[in-house]
């Protein structure tokens, strides 16, 4: 493959009938005592295909997280619209997992409680609910761990037992906020190649939040780089690179590429 200086980017999807996701002049202001607001998105417009994997990157509080919370309905916005399969997201959807950036797992529960934790809440653990939960931990690599206790597990299997809460309910729509963050280099690697594979099994949408442009290009079908606050995005670029991925790719000349070009997006928005 060879190297490439432009890669492909465009600004926003064209409405397909695949588009799962579709966002119009999405803003969020944070109400202030001084009534002047802080102006966290702005102006914000996209569609997510159906079975995409979509990457955010940007600065620190370029407002990442604060799209999240709204794509995932435990946040409201202020203007614009925002849609799943064509209905406004205005609260928590069960069509909708969200991974936080710790596991925020219950420590006396055991891996399976915790798992099945959101369906006791909505009273709707069935056995083909344990079933599914069995079977996502086995994929996962936590076969016979669903009796033991977070402490008991490492940090990169916490995070897999997080990873399978947010997929028991079956959700389309997987939103995933800087979930590898205080892992060490090599078990962020295993867990991006994990969540790949999840994902090429599943084919479910996945959003994912990341300050790290090497694991957006690696993970992503397209990459949405934001500017500093209030959030915009600044460019949407296409990661044409074959899957399936192998972390061998990370030093081929388009990877570097790619990088390299969202870097400048980045830079050229202020310090990164």
């Amino acid at each position: 493959m060879t190297a490439m200086t432009n890669p492909q980017t465009d600004t926003a999807t064209p409405a397909t009938p695949d588009v799962l996701i579709s966002s119009r002049h999405l803003t969020k202001i944070y109400p202030t005592r001084d009534g002047r607001g802080v102006r966290a998105l702005d102006d914000v417009s996209f569609d997510v295909r159906d079975g995409e994997f979509i990457s955010i990157v940007g600065r620190s509080g370029c407002g990442k997280s604060t799209l999240l919370k709204i794509l995932s309905g435990l946040l409201d916005h202020t203007r614009g619209d925002i849609t799943l399969n064509g209905r406004p997201i205005d609260g928590p959807d069960p069509d909708i997992g969200v991974v936080f950036q710790s596991p925020t797992l219950l420590p006396w529960l055991t891996i399976t409680q915790n798992v099945l934790f959101p369906n006791k809440i909505r009273r709707n653990i069935t056995p083909a609910v344990r079933e599914r939960a069995q079977s996502l931990l086995a994929t996962v690599g936590l076969d016979g761990f669903g009796d033991r206790y977070p402490k008991e597990l490492s940090g990169g299997m916490q995070q897999r037992a997080g990873i399978v809460r947010a997929l028991v309910q079956d959700p389309e729509l997987l939103l995933m906020d800087e979930p590898f963050g205080a892992l060490d280099a090599m078990t962020r690697e295993q867990m991006n190649l994990e969540v790949l594979r999840i994902w090429e099994e599943s084919r479910k949408t996945i959003i994912f939040v990341t300050h790290s442009i090497v694991e957006s290009v690696f993970l992503s079908d397209r990459v949405f780089v934001m500017t500093p606050r209030p959030g915009r995005l600044a460019e949407v670029v296409d990661i044409d690179l074959p899957r399936p991925r192998t972390l061998d790719m990370i030093n081929s000349d388009a990877f570097g590429s790619y990088s390299g070009w969202i870097r400048k997006l980045l830079e050229a928005e202020g310090d990164f």
